[in-house]
């Protein structure tokens, strides 16, 4: 059946941020990728799904019918986090052991501030209830619970006003069987609370890090499990067959079934897909060396590719609290379009972190808001406002702008340009600082890599960045602003498993490493299953290994069959520990904390057409006038316009409808054959 006759099939990936819901919908026919970004409705999360579908019906004759493929990444939780508008928790765990996540790690966020405090927990220390249980180390009972103590806790916790309950005892790591008797007994004491274990949300020793990873699950899961079951609903009365899948943290996909209750692994969803977006797309461009720079309505994300891989770890934060389920490595700052710039006490200007959002939303918007942010500054600059923005929903009033700039810039005695000028140096200032950060933590000189901007502000602020951080390219992907939702398109099935094994690395610990990672497979494949994947799968395995008598690990990447091999253990421990460190201990004993297994489902990739290269110069559509050290004319590019082969130079605009490319002066620019425009910077 030829490509005009098959039937229609089209996948959907959606990511929603903090102004707008990116679409991408790829036709599998053609090949051909149809975008779109939807002004999001905070008061009613999921509204602006419908108004997508129903555009990319109107606009590009979407048959919903013919959606295979629905994949969403959502912002819901980390929201209901930084909002702290989550579920009223009880935390149940064993007696003399209820200041457990007050304690922490006694590490304070800012270790020089006199002024430094740490954050509240999401559950007070009056509803965490202490009853007398205990495992030991070695998973044995000498304290078993019993249903009067467990009636009484759960009597005070309802008196609290609790919705939920976590279970999080000693040594569950070991043996989560008495956790799951408590569990037993609270739902059939009180069918009306929902609760959670600490070992089947992520059964990791130390007890603070595995109590706060279910605390989190537990924290977002009602608003979480509502938001699932209204997208089905929605998708369902749109007449879509396909069943929804939801990015994760960890770069990879799940169903909406299993994300009701696996809240916490999508906590950093819409993030970890613009990065895994964004190295596919690098990998297309042949870069395997980039930093991703994401920048939406309140934040900018950045991440680093090395070798074409993108990076994990497992000490992310949300917010105030550390998240130790395996998550892509991603930096964030508020900065954003959507980010208030303010004049303080001492007459110094600041950029955020108070954000104007998509409600009422930059003052350029033309939707009541008030206040100067860097997208009015870049539309007094004249970056912005020269073409229409976001498929027609948006057009930019610079004259507003000009008020909002103008509030701001007769306190500081300078003109309304000047200003508009120093808000945008300031925000790229901010960001030079964080990513400078991430570099030094990484270890990599940034000049070594290609920048890729991408989100609806990243083109805009991008290849100024890259100026300042003294990095010589830019990669401007097709279609940079929504990338993240590409990002969904391209994710695999994946779900991480962990075994704490806690064995020194001698002779008898293959026995029980090989014993550990068929436990491990076995949940992987029939966690795959039930995702309904039935295609190609990967395995990836690693391990938390350390020298004895260090405090903490460092994850290496091991081979299955290597685990009958100590020796070849070591070795892969001792390269991994120089790496990092430049530093190993050959003669050193070595132990064994956790197994990881990462099981992988490959999910069919889309295949975009290479176009013919020209080696004409671009014809720029019009000249427009900018304030880059003064008023000047530049030229303007309609990024449809521009064929693979075309160079220019800047300082130029590029315009198209989900972004703007904001080239600076000194940077040449040309166009390869998948329409990525790459800049260059003499060094």
């Amino acid at each position: 059946m030829d490509g005009n006759t098959a039937p229609a099939d089209w996948k959907i990936g959606v990511d929603i941020g903090g102004t707008f819901m990116d679409f991408c919908a790829l036709d599998t026919r053609s090949g051909r990728i149809a975008s779109l970004k939807v002004l999001t409705t905070p008061d009613d999360p999921g509204v602006e799904l419908l108004t997508g579908l129903d555009l990319l019906d109107e606009r590009e004759g979407l048959d919903p019918g013919a959606v295979t493929r629905f994949v969403h990444g959502t912002t819901v939780g980390i929201n209901t986090i930084l909002q702290r508008k989550g579920a009223r928790l009880a935390l149940i765990t064993n007696q003399g052991f209820e200041d457990v996540i007050e304690l922490a790690r006694l590490g304070m966020p800012e270790m020089y501030s006199l002024f430094c405090h740490r954050a509240e927990p999401l559950i007070p220390r009056d509803r965490v209830f202490g009853i007398p249980v205990r495992l030991h180390a070695d998973g044995s009972e000498p304290m078993a619970p019993t249903p009067e103590i467990v009636h009484d806790a759960v009597r005070q916790a309802q008196e609290a006003g609790a919705d939920g309950i976590v279970v999080s005892f000693l040594h569950s790591w070991r043996n989560g069987a008495q956790e799951a008797t408590v569990k037993a007994m609270i739902e059939a004491e009180a069918p009306d609370l929902f609760v959670f274990t600490s070992s089947e949300v992520w059964p990791v020793i130390r007890e603070y890090e595995r109590s706060s990873t279910a605390i989190l699950n537990g924290y977002v899961h009602p608003r979480v499990a509502g938001y699932l079951s209204a997208l089905e609903d929605r998708l369902a009365a749109r007449g879509v067959p396909a069943r929804a899948l939801l990015t994760k943290s960890n770069g990879g996909l799940m169903s909406a079934h299993q994300g009701r209750r696996d809240c916490v692994s999508m906590l950093l969803s819409g993030t970890a897909s613009g990065v895994m977006g964004a190295a596919w797309l690098a990998r297309q461009a042949g870069e395997s060396h980039v930093l991703t720079l994401d920048i939406g309505g309140t934040s900018a994300d950045f991440a680093l590719i090395v070798d074409g891989e993108v990076q994990f770890g497992t000490d992310e934060r949300i917010g105030d609290f550390p998240l130790h389920i395996p998550s892509v490595s991603v930096s964030s700052i508020a900065i954003g379009g959507g980010s208030i710039a303010s004049v303080d006490s001492h007459g110094v200007l600041r950029v955020g972190p108070d954000s104007a959002g998509s409600s009422p939303g930059p003052a350029c918007y033309g939707r009541g808001g008030t206040a100067p942010t860097v997208t009015d500054a870049m539309a007094v600059c004249g970056w912005l406002g020269q073409a229409e923005m976001a498929y027609g929903q948006l057009s930019i009033d610079r004259d507003l702008a000009r008020d909002a700039v103008a509030r701001i810039a007769g306190p500081m005695g300078r003109s309304v340009e000047e200003t508009a000028q120093a808000i945008l140096d300031i925000a790229v200032s901010e960001l030079f600082v964080e990513v400078e950060k991430l570099g030094s933590r990484a270890g990599v000189d940034l000049r070594d890599y290609t920048l890729m901007p991408f989100g609806g502000g990243g083109p805009m602020l991008g290849a100024f960045l890259a100026r300042e951080l003294g990095m010589t390219r830019v990669l401007a992907p097709r279609t940079p602003g929504v990338v993240s939702a590409l990002g969904g398109l391209v994710a695999d099935m994946r779900g991480d498993f962990l075994r704490t094994v806690f064995t020194d690395l001698d002779a008898t610990a293959p026995r029980q490493l090989c014993a550990a990672f068929a436990e491990l497979q076995n949940e992987g494949d029939a966690w795959l299953k039930a995702q309904g994947h039935a295609g190609e799968a990967q395995v990836r395995l690693s391990a938390d290994m350390r020298y004895a008598g260090q405090s903490y690990e460092i994850e290496t990447a091991l081979e299955p069959d290597w685990l009958s091999d100590p020796a070849r253990l070591a070795t892969a421990f001792h390269e991994t520990h120089r790496r990092i460190y430049d530093f190993d201990d050959p003669a050193g004993a070595i132990e064994i904390v956790n197994l990881r297994l990462s099981a992988i489902g490959v999910t069919p990739k889309p295949d975009f057409a290479e176009a013919i290269t020209t080696t004409a110069h671009a014809t720029p559509a019009r000249q427009v006038q900018v304030h880059l050290n003064g008023a000047r004319h530049i030229p303007l590019f309609e990024r449809a316009d521009l064929v693979a082969g075309a160079t220019f130079d800047g300082p130029a605009v590029v315009c198209q409808e989900d972004t703007t490319l904001a080239i600076p002066e000194g940077a040449r620019a040309h166009v390869d054959r998948r329409l990525n425009i790459h800049l260059e910077f003499a060094e």
